[in-house]
């Protein structure tokens, strides 16, 4: 393990803080490393693994499609993607859907997207998008841009103009950011990175509000909280609004590399053959995964046991004297300053539980949709030893 961490050292390009663990198999929520050793994980590749690990129908589904077919390009008509594309409409309040590989490649496109809309209705000046504090859109130029944390634009200006920032959940910063040029508003309802953040309900009515009187698109950012992970669909899912535009990836893929934009049919149709395009983006591999999974989150029933599950994570945080807050199994706990959410995080990896950090000293619960209440209390279990 030793001799593999130090040619990781050596050849990897040193832009990630990597635990000294590699892992080699997993099944259903455990993660086996090189060592033989077993972890129960709550973080999921990042709110990414879906269904966990192995999941037969899932694995077989992807051994049988490589074996006929990977990739052919946009340049013809791919079945599986036609089938995502068509559940993810039929599940949702919009109607076209564009397939990349990414979330910060979905952002970048929603970008372009709202900036050709208003460009095609005679609009140019109508540009400019308006995005929040503690908010994470990718690290793409354009999606950089819409970060607003300046410590993720350290090294990389000037950035990408015509994005302008406000301060989530604050209507009057909302409003003084609003101006003739402003064409859409980008938020996350839960922000990730950010820490978790839940959007305030008298916010999002604001922006809703701004948005009808001043003509602007909304813009959502559900890459983290897509795909089932608070107990619904989509995020937006829990309120009374139908947005203009979807960003997603993530969960989509169970692990397989996606990213895909949902977006209004009027809006959709400025992407004109030539305006925008991805080689990759909803490939074969990439949408038979997203097929399975989101035929797995639809079933009767799961959606509404990731709400029961995430509620009773909530409380079994609760007993151990955290404070949590989100939505579903999109959880996190901000920790006092005095205990750093990088150190228990380490301490809780040693012990065999696999968490994440997230902005504002956060611990971030994230697992696979498929966790059982058992394993919940086998996790919690071992963060007592460290937290408390």
């Amino acid at each position: 393990m030793e001799r593999f961490i130090e040619e990781g050292n050596r050849y990897l390009v040193q832009n990630y803080a990597r635990y000294p663990v590699s892992f080699v198999k997993g099944e259903g929520v455990y993660l086996y490393d090189t060592e033989g050793k077993r972890y129960i994980d709550m973080l999921a590749g990042i709110a990414v693994n879906t269904l966990g690990y192995n999941h037969p129908l899932l694995t077989e589904a992807l051994c049988n499609q490589i074996r006929n077919i990977m990739h052919v390009s946009n340049l013809f008509y791919i079945q599986p993607q036609i089938d995502v594309a068509k559940i993810l409409v039929n599940n949702s309040c919009l109607d076209r859907v564009f397939f990349c590989n990414s979330g910060a490649e979905a952002n970048e496109t929603a970008i372009k997207l709202v900036r050709k809309y208003f460009y095609d209705k005679g609009k140019p000046e109508k540009f400019e998008i308006v995005t929040f504090t503690g908010g994470f859109h990718g690290r793409t130029i354009g999606s950089l841009t819409a970060t607003a944390q300046p410590k993720y634009h350290e090294g990389f200006k000037p950035l990408l103009q015509g994005i302008k920032y406000a301060e989530f959940n604050n209507v009057d910063s909302l409003r003084s950011a609003i101006n003739k040029n402003t064409a859409a508003v980008m938020f996350e309802f839960i922000q990730g990175e950010g820490g978790i953040n839940p959007i305030r309900e008298d916010f999002l009515a604001e922006i809703e509000r701004i948005s009808k009187a001043y003509d602007l698109l909304i813009v959502v950012d559900e890459v983290q909280t897509g795909i089932g992970r608070t107990g619904k669909l989509f995020a937006y899912q829990h309120y009374d609004i139908c947005p203009d535009i979807v960003t997603l990836a993530k969960g989509l893929g169970g692990g397989i590399p996606i990213g895909a934009v949902l977006a209004r049919e009027e809006i959709a149709e400025a992407f004109t053959p030539g305006t925008h395009g991805s080689t990759f983006g909803g490939n074969y591999v990439s949408t038979t995964a997203a097929k399975i999974v989101l035929n797995e989150i639809l079933k009767d029933g799961f959606l509404e046991e990731v709400e029961d599950k995430g509620s009773f994570l909530m409380n079994e945080l609760k007993k151990i004297g955290l404070n949590p807050r989100g939505k579903g199994l999109m959880i996190g706990c901000p920790l006092p300053e005095e205990v750093k959410a990088g150190d228990v995080a380490k301490k809780a990896l040693e012990e065999g539980l696999v968490i994440g950090t997230a902005g504002g000293n956060t611990l971030r619960f994230v697992p696979p949709l498929i966790i059982e209440k058992e394993q919940i209390l086998e996790a919690v279990k071992i963060l007592e030893k460290v937290v408390v």
